[in-house]
């Protein structure tokens, strides 16, 4: 009688364990679904962040270059932006870098925030807000000539090299003085300076995908923006830019385009970004790229009075056929697939 007993016990408690093992996993899978398939609210307004304020930092950064010091404006963005994405990430627990990480950190803080940011600053005190953003708009075809040049992981066809044709045949429409087309000439050392700033964005992309970097995106972007501000700081002194500077002699609007660019350009913007990652596909959101220069230039024509010609929408036309070939263009291999061993090898 015990013995039945107890079977018929061990019976139902294997019963009532199925269910709860079966209540739990379609719990696990609804909320897994709900996850992947958020509100379609959020989805565009995430979208409407990267694709219009990331396109209006430019602008931002035209008003707060014409009373602040470039490369000290830049300093107080991404030294504050990283600060509080730095803390957030310690509030939420997060691991800090190793030292082997910080090492990566710090090379790509330098390039990402220093060098490029630094350029980008520093022209947009001798070039129009909208212009600048055409310009680092051709990030994807410095990327796409080192990948098939330096690293040989990418065989140049047919439609990549006339996407890429046409990329350089846009920069130089810009960056031509005889070709005016009714324009100003464009400062040809701001345009310079632009086009290395792409370069070293192009260099930080391809590196940061062999760097050993956070598993957190939030706390190894922060540690960048934190690392690239006290460089940006170093620089900044080092140039003369605090001799004969007084904050109180910056105006309200120059500290809101300060303000606007640290929590929605960097802290929104980057969050945004993210998020998106894990909902959409990486190609999707990529599209802010298309989406960011025309943003700019609008602005700046409308809100800043800067000049569209015909030079600047030849040149705009062409850089932006030119992204999109490249960025909707598979890409090809070099080289034959490594054998089997020799990838256990490396992974290892």
């Amino acid at each position: 009688m015990r013995h039945e007993w107890s079977e018929s016990l061990s019976k139902a408690d294997f019963t009532r364990w199925l269910e709860i093992l079966r209540f739990a996993q379609n719990d696990r899978l609804t909320s897994m679904h709900s996850e992947a398939k958020p509100a379609a609210w959020k989805i565009l307004l995430a979208f409407g962040i990267i694709y219009f304020v990331w396109g209006s930092t430019f602008f931002a950064i035209r008003v707060g270059v014409a009373e602040v010091p470039p490369f000290l404006l830049a300093a107080l963005r991404f030294f504050i932006a990283g600060l509080v994405l730095f803390l957030w990430m310690l509030a939420k627990k997060t691991s800090l870098p190793s030292r082997r990480e910080w090492a990566g950190i710090t090379l790509l803080g330098a390039l990402i925030f220093l060098v490029d940011y630094g350029c980008l600053f520093w022209a947009e005190k001798r070039i129009p807000s909208g212009i600048a953003a055409v310009i680092l708009a051709c990030i994807p075809v410095f990327m796409t000539l080192l990948e098939i040049i330096l690293l040989k992981t990418q065989r140049l066809t047919i439609r990549l090299a006339v996407a890429l044709a046409i990329g350089v045949v846009g920069v130089a429409v810009l960056m031509n003085r005889s070709l005016s087309l009714g324009e100003a000439p464009v400062d040809r050392v701001g345009a310079i300076a632009l086009v290395f700033a792409a370069f070293s964005w192009s260099i930080a992309a391809i590196l940061a995908r062999r760097l050993t970097l956070p598993a957190s995106k939030p706390m190894s972007s922060g540690a960048q923006m934190l690392v690239g501000g006290i460089l940006l700081f170093a620089w900044a002194a080092a140039s003369g830019e605090f001799s004969g500077f007084h904050f109180s002699a910056v105006s309200t609007r120059a500290w809101i385009a300060l303000a606007y660019l640290i929590v929605f350009g960097s802290i929104m913007g980057f969050t945004a970004y993210v998020w998106l990652l894990h909902h959409e596909s990486p190609t999707k959101v990529g599209t802010y790229a298309y989406v960011n220069p025309v943003v700019a230039v609008g602005l700046g024509y409308f809100a800043g009075g800067e000049a569209i010609g015909a030079r600047t929408l030849l040149g705009t036309a062409l850089i932006l056929v030119s992204v999109v070939l490249i960025t909707t263009t598979p890409k090809v291999p070099a080289r034959a697939p490594e054998s089997d061993e020799v990838v256990a090898a490396e992974s290892q």
